[in-house]
């Protein structure tokens, strides 16, 4: 294996292919809407189905705990391909696998809004999943290859807007919905964005050469056994105690070591574990984990303290909640600009400042505080993740050789999700030991990994170069188009 190195953005510039620094206008923007709306799908629809479970599980004649497989399907075809799918843009070429999972999302909405039983509905959400892996997992190396080099931050910047958008919006698209037709139509909106979204895609997405490398089943087959088993286990401990999880826990491990020593002896692995020997890769991997870790903490334990010690309402809950997503979608649009000029271990570390201090002053809001109380700590809150979440961004993808852009963007994705895992298992256990009341509780543990993903932020001071100032021909070109 090739002796890691500390990469910049400027260390890979060479490796682009022929389009090389970015799309020219007008082009770049019908890509980056072709990325936008993909993204905007995949993440609505994790949102949609949540609101819409009672309707469904009431007119499929399915009890609620059965009904939860809507949901779990979607995000555990998601999870297991994330990597797999990752490395198989890397081989082909992203544009080709983005296409693809875009093709294979559509049909999966046609087959959700043509069911007519629980069976056949969970069987169409794992194909909406395998479409929604391949655009997460090459959501980022196409963003990569869309924008300059003077104006990626920017346009990760924006794709964090539409994401924390799109995932604020979901519950009232969904309500929108329903209140004028029946549940198919959360699914079957999907078809005309799907196809518009292709055509897009289909003329303004950068094209790249694949590497060729052969693709190694047998460390796809281990990846999907590690993180399907080690959610599936996670989730049955939570539930069920401990005891109920603990086989599947076991098994997710040895599958683990297993995916881990193979991949060691590989020079590009599916699992890209070599990418983790770059510091500045491995310690925003590394914020990245906790910090996602403390928000979803928040995220599922805010509406319990809500409702209980702060005595409102499921409408009022809803409001309440928005300023968070509101105010990522502020600081990340300002936070994207600053990230092609500042350092991200500075940035991240502010960011996860003001969101322990948010999370903290949450944690011991008075249970007679008013609306604008909790609302200004919420925006705390928000404004801190999006300012901290950009930069990390772009240093886990810039960091990165050219022609690994898909495993960083899979290993991103990844990241993600196994935070907002492990924070909703650690909620659980919360309650499980001390009930709903434990919310203040779980928030000041988030509050507690705040602070220390800021801490592990900041130590990538010691490691990342200054970033290089902007010459007054880019500074210029900066200012125009999105």
């Amino acid at each position: 294996m090739p002796a890691p190195v500390q990469s910049t953005v400027a260390d890979h510039t060479d490796a682009r292919p022929a389009e090389a620094d970015g799309l020219p206008a007008p082009r770049r923007y019908w890509s980056a809407a072709a990325i936008w709306l993909a993204m905007t799908m995949s993440v609505l629809d994790g949102a949609i189905a949540n609101v819409a479970l009672p309707t469904i599980a009431r007119e499929l004649r399915t009890d609620p705990a059965s009904a939860i497989w809507i949901v779990n399907a979607y995000q555990l075809a998601i999870t297991v391909t994330l990597l797999p799918l990752a490395a198989l843009g890397d081989k082909l070429g992203y544009r080709r696998v983005y296409m693809v999972g875009l093709a294979v999302f559509t049909a999966g909405s046609l087959g959700c809004a043509l069911s007519n039983s629980l069976e056949t509905l969970t069987a169409a959400r794992v194909l909406q999943g395998l479409g929604a892996g391949a655009i997460m997992s090459i959501n980022s190396a196409l963003v990569r290859f869309t924008y300059p080099r003077a104006q990626l931050g920017r346009g990760i910047g924006l794709n964090a807007i539409v994401i924390s958008v799109s995932a604020a919006i979901g519950p009232t698209v969904a309500s929108a919905i329903l209140a004028r037709a029946s549940w198919e139509w959360l699914f079957a909106i999907n078809l005309p964005i799907g196809l518009v979204a292709i055509a897009m895609a289909a003329f303004a997405l950068p094209r790249t050469e694949g590497s060729r490398r052969p693709f190694d089943v047998a460390s796809a087959v281990l990846n999907a056994l590690t993180f399907g088993l080690l959610i599936l286990g996670a989730e049955r401990a939570a539930r069920d105690g401990p005891v109920a999880g603990g086989a599947l826990l076991a098994a997710g491990a040895v599958a683990g070591v297993l995916l881990v020593r193979r991949e060691l002896r590989r020079d590009a692995p599916l699992a890209p574990v070599d990418l983790l020997r770059i510091p500045i890769f491995g310690l925003s991997i590394a914020t990245s984990i906790v910090s996602f870790t403390a928000q979803m903490m928040a995220f599922v334990a805010l509406p319990f303290y809500f409702q209980g010690p702060l005595g409102r309402t499921a409408v009022q809950t809803g409001l309440l909640m928005t300023p968070w997503p509101l105010a990522v979608g502020l600081s990340a649009a300002v936070a994207g600009r600053l990230a092609d000029r500042y350092r991200a271990g500075a940035m991240g570390a502010i960011g996860l400042a003001a969101l322990a201090a948010g999370l903290a002053a949450l944690a011991l809001v008075s249970p007679h505080a008013s609306d604008l109380d909790i609302a200004w700590r919420m925006a705390l809150c928000g404004l801190g993740f999006g300012f901290f979440q950009t930069p990390n961004n772009k240093a886990m993808i810039t960091s990165a050789p050219m022609d690994r852009s898909g495993a960083a963007g899979g290993m991103l994705a990844t990241a993600r999700l196994l935070g907002q895992t492990a924070g909703a298992v650690g909620t659980a256990v919360v309650f499980h030991v001390s009930g709903t009341a434990g919310a203040p509780s779980a928030l000041g543990i988030a509050a507690g990994l705040a602070a220390l993903a800021a801490a592990v932020s900041l130590s990538r001071l010691r490691l990342a170069p200054r970033a290089r100032p902007l010459p007054p021909d880019e500074v210029g070109s900066e200012a125009a188009g999105p």
